[in-house]
């Protein structure tokens, strides 16, 4: 129980990497927000199998991108535990399109979900992490973000993003206390991938050391590390993609 006495918000949770980090942290103490942005019967099903496990969790529709739902998120937040430790931006989505047939709103879309999302959930945290003196803010890249994919330049643009942000909180906030890092996953099997080809998986697999996609439990567990150890570890991309770059 590492994180006895600990508060997290993990956005986009009710699925995928999200629901592996906010399981984990559940079970290892902490009172996890889970936040997701449409499926109802999912999130609600996932608030009370770890509820059923003895969890202390709450969950929370919102739409990350949205500062207005941010606010209201972070007052569920605050009466629900009255303060945050870890916030783990997690949510993202795809619009995937070569360059020359993606649309103004296929990038917009993806860029506020992915990138503008972090920066509002980062923004209200911080305002409570700084009063703290104390908090982790761990932000869910990929490894797309450090080395392109055809047909996902937005997606590998806000990705990157996300490094740039990490870096700049790391030093904007580091001296109260407060860490600033983001995991790179590879390829993990979600939903996500869960559309590619079976040649595509086999082109993969022949480029990851290890021979396999990852799990969202491989990805969680750094997450783990992050958010209750390392104490001086900060600024850093944590690459978990099975020795693929």
């Amino acid at each position: 129980m590492i994180l006895e006495g600990k508060v997290a918000l993990v956005t986009g949770s009710s699925r995928g990497i999200g629901k592996a980090i906010a399981r984990t942290f559940a079970i290892n103490g902490a009172k996890v927000l889970i936040n997701y942005a449409s499926n109802d019967e999912a999130a609600k099903k996932f608030k009370d199998e770890l509820l059923n496990m003895g969890c202390i969790v709450e969950i929370f529709k919102a739409a990350v991108d949205k500062e207005s739902e941010v606010k209201t998120l972070f007052e569920k937040l605050d009466s629900f535990a009255g303060r945050i430790d870890i916030l783990v931006n997690n949510a993202g989505i795809t619009r995937d399109a070569l360059i020359l047939r993606m649309t103004e709103s296929q990038w917009d879309d993806v860029m506020d979900v992915n990138l503008k999302a972090a920066f509002l959930c980062s923004k209200e945290a911080a305002k409570r992490m700084l009063k703290q003196k104390s908090g982790r803010i761990i932000n869910i890249s990929s490894v797309v973000g450090q080395i392109g994919n055809s047909g996902q330049a937005n997606y590998s643009a806000s990705k990157s993003g996300l490094f740039g942000l990490t870096k700049s909180l790391a030093k904007e906030l580091g001296s109260r206390g407060i860490l600033v890092n983001s995991i790179a996953p590879g390829y993990i099997v979600t939903d996500m991938t869960s559309g590619l080809s079976d040649d595509i998986k086999s082109k993969l697999l022949s480029s990851i050391a290890l021979g396999r996609l990852g799990s969202p439990e491989d990805v969680a567990d750094a997450a783990l590390w992050l958010g209750s150890c390392a104490p001086y570890v900060t600024g850093q991309i944590i690459s978990v993609n099975g020795g693929m770059f």
